[in-house]
C-alpha cells in the first residue's frame, strides 16, 4: 500500500510540472523599437534585447542580460510557460562605449542567461560613441573649437567626433555677434536655440545617434539651456557641459550695449536680465545633468576690469555658479577655455567618459531669491576717436577701495594714457595695476587695468587712435566701496505701451549726499537709445516709461551727487523684456 501511495504522489508531481523537455537552445538579438535587428549602435540609443528558445518553455523562465566587464545586470525579461521568446522594456545604452578604466570600447559582448537551467547565449555588438555638439558663445563661431575638431585635436585620438555649430556638417548657424560687423543685429537667445535644435537634428541624422553630448562655451551654455527647456523633443541630450557660461550675466556686456552694438545679445548678457528674467523662466532640465566650469585665475579685485572676483576676466565664479548644479574650478581665462588642454583633460574628458550607470537623471531645481547688491560702476563713457587724433575722458572717483577700468575698442588699436587725481601720468603695469590687453575678438573688453585705494578726484584717460584708423569706444570704471546705487523696474515683462515704473535710491554709508540727480538711458533692441529724468526728493527718484516695441531693453540708471566736496558717480544696469 505504501508503494502505491508513493507512485501516486510521483505521478501527481510529474503532472503538475508539465511535460519534460531537454534544455532548449537560446538565441539573442538586439532590436530597435521598430523591430529591426542590429549588430551595431551608437552609445545612448534605445534598444530592446530579445531572446528566443528553440522550444516552448516548460515553465516561466527569467532571462538576465549582462555586458562584459559590467558586473550588474543591465536588463531582464520573462518567457512565459509555453512561450518561446521575450523582449526587455526600453534599454538606454548610455555609457556602453567606455570601460571602467575610461578607455574606448568600440566592441563588446552582450550575453543572456536563463535563471532556470543556466543556458547562455552571447553576441558581439559594435558601439560608436555619441557625437559631441560644440556650441560657441558671444562674438564667436565654429572656429573657436578648432582645438577639438582638428584631425590632431583633443577628440580624434579617443575616437570621438565633434560637430561645431555652424561648421556646415548640419543645418543651423548661431548668430551671436561679429566684431567686424558690430552694428549688425544678432539673433536672440530663443532664435539661436532654434538654430541649435536644427543642427542637433542634422547631426543625429548624419550619425544615426539618438542622443548627443552638448559642450558649450560662454553664452552657448545659455542658449543650450533654452533649447533643453523649450525645444528638445524627448531625451536628445545625454549631458550639458558648460565652460564659463555667465548664468548670472556679465557686467562687461554694458560696454558694447552703451555703443548700441552687438545687440540684442549684449543686452541678454546683462546680470539683470539673466537673474531676474531668464533664470526665472528657463528652469526645466528634462532629466539632463548639467556640469559647469568656472574659471578663477583672477582673485584680486583691482585686476578684474568689469566683474567681481574670483573671475576668468569676463565671467565671475559667482556668475558661472548662479544656477544649481555641479561646479568645478580651474585657473583658466575665459578666452582660453576652448583651447585649453587642461580644461579638456581635467574637466571635460571625465564627463565624456561616463560609463554605464553614471548618468544621473537631473531634476528641475528650485532657484533661491536674489537679494545681492549689484556691482557698482561710474558712468559708461562712449565716443569716437578720429584717425591720428585723441580724446580725453574724465572719470570722477570718490573714496573707494578699488577702481577697475575696462575699455571696449572694436578696432583694438587705441593707446591709453592715464592721469590720476594728482595729475601725474601713471605707467600701467600688469603686476601693479592688473594691466591686460585682450586680442581675442570674441572678448567683451579689449583692455583693463585697476587701482587699490585710488586717490579721490578726477581721473583723466586719454585715448589716441593710430594715423589711419579711427574707432568708437566705451569706457567704464567698476568701483568697490563708497556710494551704492540700487534700482529696479516693475514689471519686468510688460506689454508694449504698458507703464513701467523705474525707481532708484543712492546711499553713502556715513556721508550725507547733496545735489542728487538721476536719469535713465533706455537702450532699445535695435541699438538706439533715449533718456529720461527720474524725479523725486532726497536720494530716491522714480519715473514711468513705456516701450513702443517688443524685445529686450537695457536701462542704465545714472546717478550723480556731492559728498563732502567729492563728486559721486554711479551707474547700475536694468533689463526689461517687452512682450509683443
Amino acid at each position: 500500500m505504501l508503494r502505491v501511495h508513493i507512485l501516486l504522489i510521483l505521478a501527481v508531481a510529474l503532472w503538475l510540472a508539465g511535460p519534460t523537455h531537454a534544455a532548449a537552445d537560446i538565441t539573442l538579438s538586439v532590436t530597435t523599437f521598430a523591430g529591426r535587428s542590429v549588430a551595431s549602435l551608437v552609445d545612448g540609443n534605445t534598444v530592446r534585447l530579445h531572446v528566443a528558445l528553440s522550444a516552448p518553455a516548460s515553465r516561466s523562465t527569467d532571462i538576465v542580460f549582462h555586458l562584459d566587464a559590467v558586473k550588474q545586470a543591465i536588463a531582464s525579461c520573462t518567457i512565459s510557460r509555453g512561450a518561446k521568446a521575450c523582449d526587455t522594456p526600453e534599454v538606454r545604452t548610455l555609457g556602453w562605449y567606455w570601460d571602467d578604466r575610461g578607455e574606448p570600447r568600440p566592441s563588446l559582448v552582450l550575453s543572456a542567461e536563463s535563471a532556470v537551467d543556466g543556458q547562455r547565449a552571447s553576441m558581439p555588438i559594435r558601439i560608436a560613441p555619441r557625437p559631441i555638439v560644440l556650441v560657441h558663445g558671444f562674438m564667436s563661431d565654429h572656429r573657436t573649437w578648432a582645438a577639438y575638431t582638428a584631425p590632431g585635436g583633443f577628440l580624434a585620438p579617443l575616437g570621438l567626433k565633434g560637430f561645431a555649430v555652424g561648421d556646415g556638417n548640419a543645418e543651423g548657424q548661431i548668430s551671436s555677434g561679429d566684431i567686424t560687423r558690430p552694428t549688425s543685429a544678432t539673433k536672440t537667445l530663443p532664435e539661436n536655440a532654434a538654430a541649435l535644435a536644427r543642427y542637433i537634428t542634422g547631426v543625429k541624422k548624419v550619425t544615426g545617434a539618438e542622443m548627443v553630448d552638448l559642450v558649450a562655451h560662454s553664452m552657448g551654455g545659455l542658449l543650450s539651456r533654452y533649447y533643453i527647456d523649450r525645444l528638445m523633443r524627448g531625451r536628445e541630450v545625454a549631458q550639458l557641459i558648460m565652460l564659463g557660461s555667465p548664468h548670472g550675466g556679465s557686467e562687461c556686456s554694458a560696454l558694447a550695449a552703451a555703443l548700441g552694438v552687438l545687440g540684442p545679445a549684449s543686452l541678454e548678457l546683462r546680470p539683470a536680465f539673466m537673474r531676474q528674467i531668464f533664470n526665472r523662466t528657463v528652469t526645466r532640465r528634462n532629466r539632463v545633468p548639467f556640469y559647469m566650469l568656472a574659471g578663477d585665475p583672477i582673485v584680486e579685485g583691482f585686476k578684474a576690469p568689469c566683474t567681481g572676483v574670483p573671475s576668468d576676466g569676463v565671467v565671475s565664479v559667482e556668475s558661472a555658479s548662479a544656477i544649481p548644479g555641479a561646479v568645478s574650478h580651474l585657473p583658466v581665462l575665459h578666452t582660453d577655455m576652448t583651447r585649453s588642454a587642461e580644461v579638456f583633460s581635467k574637466f571635460l574628458l571625465p564627463h565624456l567618459q561616463r560609463r554605464v550607470g553614471t548618468f544621473p537623471s537631473e531634476s528641475d531645481p528650485q532657484l533661491s531669491s536674489e537679494a545681492s547688491v549689484p556691482a557698482q560702476f561710474t558712468q559708461v563713457f562712449t565716443g569716437h576717436v578720429d584717425p591720428g587724433s585723441a580724446t580725453e575722458v574724465e572719470v570722477h572717483l570718490d573714496q573707494v577701495a578699488i577702481a577697475s577700468f575696462a575699455l571696449f575698442d572694436p578696432s583694438r588699436s587705441l593707446e591709453v594714457t592715464v592721469r590720476g587725481a594728482s595729475g601725474q601720468v601713471i605707467a600701467l603695469s600688469p603686476q601693479e595695476h592688473g594691466l591686460i590687453k585682450v586680442d581675442d575678438p570674441s572678448s567683451l573688453l579689449t583692455l583693463g587695468y585697476g587701482f587699490r585705494n585710488p586717490r579721490p578726484g578726477p581721473w583723466r584717460v586719454t585715448l589716441r587712435a593710430p594715423p589711419l584708423l579711427g574707432t568708437a569706444f566705451a569706457l567704464s570704471a567698476r568701483v568697490v566701496g563708497g556710494a551704492v546705487l540700487q534700482a529696479r523696474a516693475s514689471p519686468l515683462a510688460p506689454t508694449r505701451a504698458q507703464p513701467v515704473t523705474l525707481s532708484a535710491a543712492l546711499d553713502h554709508p556715513g556721508k550725507s549726499l547733496t545735489d542728487v540727480s538721476m536719469r535713465a538711458v533706455v537702450r532699445r533692441p535695435n541699438g538706439k537709445s533715449a533718456a529720461l529724468d527720474l524725479q523725486g526728493n532726497g536720494v530716491e527718484r522714480s519715473a514711468v516709461w513705456r516701450a513702443s516695441e517688443s524685445g529686450i531693453h537695457g536701462i542704465d540708471i545714472i546717478a550723480r551727487a556731492q559728498a563732502e566736496g567729492l563728486r559721486i558717480e554711479r551707474t547700475t544696469f536694468l533689463a526689461v523684456d517687452v512682450q509683443p
